[in-house]
């Protein structure tokens, strides 16, 4: 295995247009080694069999006849038969008259003073009447000669005997020639075979060449590579996949920016103000209790913003990374929903907002259910950074032969069409708002991210002026009937 793998490894190392002009030569000449060897050493052989097989035939033909045909037809076709195959043929009464004689070759030994038909007649008889095969030499010309000779009519007592003569030309002299044509052919299509193959190299070569180059400014971070996939339908879906590799490349290196910029500009705030508060509390605020305390909150509140912007960073990562595995366990999906918007009593109190929730039978369902609060707590999150002026939020759930669909509406100003489908990237955030939006831009990016690894369905519905519907269905087979 290890000369093949050194093969293998020589080839990688060569250009493909080498590499298919290499090939292409093997090919031919492997072609032509071949059609050598036939010629050379199997064209005496199969000419041999080839004559054979025809004074076979030809022997079929006769007796077929003898037995059915007119003695007129039945010469009639002994000419033809002769004349078509180059063949002597006699027949002979069991006497050994000759009965018919077609002579159609001067090298016969069937004929003439070289006649022996009354020895093989003989033969014959003495073989049970079983025809017989010879490989005989003419006397005049020394040329190998094929007899063959049967008895006719009942083989208990036969009517005659026939005889089947055909010459075995020497095919040295015409070896010699083939083998004078082959050279020349062959030097020929050598050339041409060279010619060809480089050009035909070149060209498939040329579109791989011209994506390999465009791969490599892709690689050095070019994102507005063309990859240009003309010439062979293998080449141009290698191209078609380069260059949506290219878009989710560029999409991935533009939100990467962001996410930069935007994680940068949030640690910055809370920084600053972490920095400030303290230096007030060192220098300023150190001895007075009511002024110390203040700035203490909000060094707490700080803290806090910048520990859920941390966890909301590490929770994205890990379920965009696949580390973050499922814990699914049954829970009843109205109950939850209940405890979840419960939580959000205090600040819908003290901000004037106003949660509405329409549960629907209860059912028990199957996921994992701290990432599914997470899901629905930020989702309500989001529609109360997003509700209109009257600062309501409805949250329903609704029962289907499909699953349970919960859905979070506010009434703000709406979703553009063509913003839908950013909405739950990272760091979006919709310009339809009137306040300062609380939270790390992650909320979605999360609710994505978390609904995807349940593989649920999710989305928006969202009419401009009116609100937003953010959705999402708990699939059939994670929901049990409530047992009461």
């Amino acid at each position: 295995m290890k000369p093949i793998k050194r093969i293998r490894a020589a080839f990688g190392r060569i250009p493909l247009k080498f590499s298919i002009w290499i090939y292409f030569i093997g090919f031919t000449i492997i072609v032509f080694v071949l059609l050598w060897l036939s010629e050379i050493l199997f064209l005496e052989k199969f000419y041999t069999q080839s004559k054979i097989r025809d004074v076979d035939s030809s022997a079929a033909q006769i007796i077929d006849s003898y037995n059915n045909d007119k003695p007129v037809d039945f010469s009639l076709k002994m000419d033809e038969i002769a004349s078509k195959n180059d063949l002597c043929i006699e027949v002979v009464n069991r006497y050994g008259r000759s009965l018919y004689t077609k002579e159609h070759s001067v090298d016969c030994i069937i004929h003439g003073r070289a006649n022996s038909t009354y020895e093989y007649q003989q033969e014959i008889a003495d073989n049970n009447n079983q025809p017989i095969w010879r490989k005989v030499r003419n006397p005049h010309n020394n040329y190998s000669m094929v007899l063959f000779g049967c008895a006719l009519g009942d083989l208990e007592a036969p009517d005659g005997y026939l005889f089947i003569n055909t010459a075995l030309v020497p095919v040295g002299s015409t070896v010699t020639i083939i083998k004078r044509l082959l050279m020349v052919i062959t030097f020929i299509l050598l050339v041409f075979a060279f010619i060809i193959s480089l050009f035909l190299s070149r060209t498939i070569a040329k579109p791989i060449d011209k994506i390999t180059i465009a791969a490599e400014s892709l690689a050095k971070g070019n994102f507005n590579t063309k990859f240009d996939g003309r010439g062979y339908l293998e080449v141009k879906q290698l191209a078609d996949a380069l260059t949506y590799a290219e878009k989710e490349l560029s999409r991935v290196d533009t939100m990467q920016r962001d996410l930069i910029a935007n994680v940068s500009h949030d640690l910055r705030t809370p920084l600053t103000m972490l920095k400030a508060y303290a230096e007030m509390i060192r220098d300023l605020s150190g001895d007075n209790p009511k002024k110390r305390n203040e700035h203490l909150e909000i060094i707490i509140n700080e803290t806090d913003r910048l520990s859920l912007m941390v966890n909301d960073i590490l929770d994205l990562s890990k379920l965009e990374s696949g580390r973050q595995k499922l814990t699914p366990e049954e829970f009843e999906i109205s109950s939850k929903l209940s405890e979840i918007i419960d939580r959000f009593k205090g600040i819908s109190e003290k901000m004037g907002y106003s949660i509405h929730f329409t549960p629907d039978e209860e059912r028990i369902v199957y996921c994992d259910v701290v990432k599914i609060e997470q899901v629905i707590y930020n989702l309500i999150n989001n529609a109360i950074n997003y509700t209109g002026e009257d600062k309501q939020v409805y949250v329903r759930q609704i029962n289907s032969p499909n699953g349970i669909i919960i859905e979070v509406e506010d009434t703000g100003e709406g979703i553009e069409q063509d913003k839908i489908k950013l909405i739950f990237d990272k760091y979006y955030r919709s310009e339809n708002h009137k306040r300062e939006v609380v939270g790390t831009g992650l909320g979605l990016s999360i609710v994505k991210a978390v609904l995807k690894l349940h593989n649920y369905d999710y989305g928006v519905r969202s009419t401009i002026g009116k609100g937003s519907v953010f959705w999402f269905r708990i699939s059939i087979q994670d929901v049990r009937m409530h047992k009461k």
